[in-house]
Parts: structure tokens; sequence; C-alpha cells
């Protein structure tokens, strides 16, 4: 399994991280649903779209992300890891929230709602972000080769999957 994973991802690195993304927000949409909000049946025009989300644009994106910052931070060790840590999580986390909030709302049906959804959770989102992300972003990017960074953090996305498709679904408060 680890060696044909590995030549996916060779040979298709965007599809493979796409793929893998998109089962991990499947399953992190899922466990929010059943475990969280308690529902006795999931919503699977909810997963489905969070699903999509992984698939279309966490995958993509973060592959082309990682790409691109470990070319403008060439330096290594930990003062490489650690610029790189501060841009993506002070530059493109919160933007990354930002986009993935709004595009989840609209995509939802409720594109009325995107402002008050950014308003209610993109901060406390951010903040989520950094307590998980920051501590294991360093660790991937000073420890991890780049091309195996967006497989790494998905191990953590899971998680993170599950905080994300709670406070996407809170209700907006009036």
């Amino acid at each position: 399994m680890q060696c044909r994973y590995l030549a996916l991802l060779e040979a298709h690195p965007v599809w493979t991280k796409a793929i893998t993304s998109a089962l991990l927000t499947f399953v992190g949409d899922l466990i929010c649903q059943i475990v969280i909000d308690k529902k006795q049946s999931p919503d699977f025009k909810r997963v489905s779209i969070f699903t999509f989300l992984g698939m279309a644009l966490v995958g993509p994106t973060l592959h082309f992300w990682y790409l691109y910052l470990s070319k403008l931070v060439t330096m290594e060790g930990a003062s490489g890891a650690l610029l790189r840590l501060v841009i993506d999580q002070f530059i493109f986390a919160p933007v990354f929230i930002g986009v993935f909030l709004s595009t989840l709302v609209t995509l939802e049906g409720s594109p009325s709602q995107v402002l008050p959804k950014l308003k209610q959770e993109w901060l406390s989102s951010v903040i989520a972000n950094w307590q998980l992300w920051i501590p294991f972003q360093f660790l991937n990017f000073r420890f991890v080769p780049q091309q195996f960074q967006v497989l790494a953090s998905n191990v953590i996305a899971l998680v993170w999957n599950v905080i994300l498709s709670y406070k996407a679904h809170k209700v907006v408060a009036k």
C-alpha cells in the first residue's frame, strides 16, 4: 500500500493529494456530524460539499502552496522552517480559512450568509488553526521532505477537518 501510494504521489501528485484530502474531509465531516453534532443519520449533501472542497480546493491548493513555499524559502534547518511557518500561518492560513468558509457557505446555498459567517467564525477558526497547526507545521517544515508535507499535514488534517466542519456548520447568530 505504501509503495503504491508513493508511486501515485510521484506520477500524479496533484490528483493523489486531492483524493487524499477528499477522503480526509469526508471522514472529518462524518465524525463531526455523528460524534459532535450527534446526528442520527449523516447529511449527505453537506458531506458531499465538504468532500468536494477537500478534493477541488484543499488538496490542490496545498500542493502548490507547499511547492511555492519551499521555493520561496530556501534556507535549511530551523531558521528556514520557522520562516516557512510564519509565512504559512500568518499570511496563507488566515486567507485560506476565509476562502474555505466563504466557498463552503456559498456552495451550501447561502451566499448571503458569507459575511455573517466570517464575522462569527473566521477569527476563532484562525486561532484554532494556530493552536493545532503552528506546532505541527514547524515539525513538518523542519523534518518532512517537501513532497510528503501534504501527506503529513493530512494526518493532522483529520482532526482539523472535524474542527473546521463544526465551525463551518454552526448556525450564524442573529
